[in-house]
């Protein structure tokens, strides 16, 4: 079992869709990996937890390569959704998934899922706090950077019918020499299918869509673009957008910036609503939620995500082709110490058809 203490931990090298978990007892799974070629990682320390379970940094103890590893409970009647859909993505701006292995737990029958991935050392997050630490905003290039990469992130996840779900500056991992980011923790993500209901509870409060907060439960990868956008807004703040204590003030917080929702709007987040009346409140204009102190053509952009019916966002790639994004696209365009821009169009097969066929990026 991976643990803080720098044991030594021997594993198949290999990906474990290859085990039916519905039939399979949680017994016979280890058995089934010892036939396989080990590999030893050493786990040096846990590098995040929550209800999802434990996040280690750990180091293949062959090649000394840095490695992240996610151990969460497996009930051995269901697959994992979280391993299944990272299986199915491979994206400059996802986290990569390198292979996975069970573990045995401590009690009976207690059967752990690791995730083995790649190591980015920073988060999005803990990035906003080193400027705000030194009195200073992030430098706009790396928000539009930072901007860029969210959107191509999720897009791609789009195109796939993902539904990340829990888009929030601690789910962006940067490397802080490279500035690539890249988008992490599938936990809440779902492949969505038109018409099927889903869970309305989902997503960190800040960046909740007000669709989500206001019970839909059909709704579309559109809270992903809201959450996208409030995330941003962040960046730019330096503090959350939306700062809601509870799920009836979030949806307060929302309205002070973008007024009380029409009938309209409220039918097309949830044409079921039947919570209490909302507020009659005017709306604060977008300058001067950011005092002033945002580019004409960024409030613009974030304008253009933060809109109350999900269908009038823009899905991922029309966003990217917002002039917000200009600078990026110019020639010898380079990083506030001079070195160049992460890879941002190197466009996969899947997003080249979808560029050339819907978008001008």
């Amino acid at each position: 079992m991976v643990d803080s203490n720098k044991r030594v931990l021997k594993h198949q090298s290999g990906p474990a869709q290859g085990i039916n978990l519905s039939s399979a007892d949680p017994n016979q799974i280890p058995s089934v990996y010892e036939r396989q070629p080990p590999q030893a990682y050493t786990s040096d320390k846990i590098a995040g937890n929550g209800t999802f379970g434990v996040v280690y940094l750990a180091t293949i103890a062959e090649t000394g390569e840095k490695v992240a590893i996610k151990k969460v409970f497996q009930d051995p009647r269901y697959k994992n959704r979280e391993l299944e859909l990272m299986q199915e993505l491979s994206h400059p701006n996802i986290v990569t998934l390198h292979h996975s292995f069970f573990t045995e737990g401590a009690k009976p029958n207690e059967l752990f899922l690791n995730l083995v991935m790649e190591y980015v050392p920073d988060t999005l997050h803990k990035t906003v706090r080193v400027f705000l630490r030194k009195n200073a905003p992030v430098p706009l290039i790396l928000t539009k950077l930072y901007a860029y990469q969210i959107l191509r992130s999720i897009g791609y996840c789009h195109l796939m019918g993902i539904c990340h779900r829990d888009i929030k500056p601690q789910n962006l991992l940067v490397d802080p020499i490279t500035n690539r980011l890249v988008l992490c923790d599938f936990g809440s993500a779902k492949l969505l299918v038109r018409g099927e209901p889903n869970i309305a509870y989902i997503c960190s409060r800040y960046y909740r869509a007000p669709e989500l907060i206001l019970g839909a439960t059909v709704y579309s990868t559109g809270v992903d673009i809201w959450s996208a956008g409030c995330v941003i807004a962040e960046i730019f703040l330096g503090k959350p957008l939306f700062p809601g204590e509870s799920a009836s003030d979030q949806i307060i917080e929302i309205i002070k910036v973008l007024g009380t929702p029409n009938r309209e709007q409220l039918i097309d987040m949830n044409s079921k609503y039947n919570g209490p009346k909302l507020p009659e409140i005017r709306g604060t204009p977008w300058p001067r939620v950011f005092k002033g102190k945002v580019p004409v053509d960024a409030i613009s952009f974030l304008e253009s995500l933060l809109v109350y019916s999900p269908g009038c966002r823009p899905n991922a790639y029309q966003a990217l082709h917002h002039p917000f994004f200009d600078e990026l696209r110019r020639e010898g365009c380079r990083l506030p110490n001079g070195n160049l821009l992460p890879e941002l169009f190197n466009w996969n097969d899947i997003e080249r058809k979808f560029i050339e066929s819907n978008v001008n990026v």
